[in-house]
């Protein structure tokens, strides 16, 4: 008669082995990101690398024009993080698609208007107008009393940087038309990050941002292509064109969309106060524009706002 073979109770467990240290590594950085200062993270590495690769982009201008850059920009994007993602197509509804859809049509805008902009004035000035986008909406959308004091603040922070300017950085002798593509393309901002908080919630992982960096994509071809031509086509500029897109659209719009999903729409909006200061740093070390003392106090108020608004997200 064969042994009995022993009961669940009685069978000796057997040992968990231990962790491996890149396991152990891999869990601290997902618990990190997972954190309350994760997406805060998320959003200040977004934003170093959008306003690097909009300085790059200024160089390659002369090369492909404004609306040339935007169109190798975001089809190159678009291109990556479709092959990426390989996103699915079927069982959204009609709202989804609208919402993925919006999201495009916002990031072209923004996209569009912002390089129209840095075309005729200094990157600081640009992004500091364009940063008024967000500043409203935060102010609009906010419940809470202290989100509007730090908002308050960051908008002093600009107001001084722009009544100011010294170093090639005021307001004074800006073109007008230029200093309009970057007041609306703040207001395309505020509409993308509505709408990026909404795909991100309606689609998984990066989809939804795949989906919607095609649609912008298609929107700016024929913009760029009547402008630039074959110039496109050009091997040195398909491959600058190809840094500017990841700099300035893969991997900001990524990390941009993992953030929403755990930060405030007003939190989020508040910490992109901090793109003018990212602007001026790229501005000096890549462009060789000029930062006065005056304008590194307005700066230092504006990411002083950015700080108080992580304190007040973290209540």
């Amino acid at each position: 008669m064969p042994a009995a073979s022993p009961s669940p109770a009685t069978t000796p467990a057997t040992p968990t082995p231990p962790a491996r240290p890149a396991a152990r590594a891999t869990a601290r950085l997902k618990g990190g990101l997972g954190g309350r200062f994760g997406p805060v993270a998320l959003v200040i590495a977004a934003g170093i690398s959008v306003q690097f690769g909009a300085a790059l982009a200024v160089m390659i201008m002369p090369r492909a024009g404004a609306a040339g850059v935007v169109t190798l920009r975001l089809a190159a994007a678009a291109l990556v993080l479709l092959l990426i993602c390989r996103p699915k197509v079927r069982g959204y509804t009609r709202s989804d698609w609208g919402t993925v859809v919006a999201f495009g049509v916002a990031m072209a805008g923004m996209n569009g208007l912002f390089y129209q902009s840095i075309d005729r004035i200094p990157l600081g000035p640009a992004v500091t107008l364009e940063v008024l986008g967000p500043l409203a909406l935060s102010v609009l959308v906010s419940r809470r009393l202290v989100n509007l004091l730090w908002a308050g603040l960051a908008l002093a922070g600009v107001a001084l940087l722009s009544a100011h300017g010294g170093g090639g950085l005021g307001f004074g002798s800006l073109d007008p038309l230029g200093a309009a593509f970057a007041v609306g393309a703040g207001a395309m901002w505020a509409a993308y990050i509505v709408f990026s908080a909404r795909t991100g919630r309606r689609f998984p992982q990066a989809d939804g941002l795949a989906l919607a960096m095609a649609v912008a994509a298609v929107i700016s071809l024929p913009l760029g292509v009547a402008q630039s031509g074959s110039a496109l086509l050009a091997p040195t500029t398909l491959a600058l064109g190809l840094g500017v897109a990841v700099l300035s659209s893969v991997l900001p719009y990524t990390l941009e969309l993992l953030a929403l999903r755990r930060l405030p729409a007003p939190t989020f909006a508040i910490l992109m106060s901090l793109e003018p200061a990212i602007a001026a740093t790229a501005g000096f070390l890549i462009l060789h524009q000029a930062l006065s003392p005056l304008d590194a106090l307005a700066i230092a108020l504006v990411i002083a706002a950015s700080m108080g608004a992580v304190r007040a997200q973290r209540a």
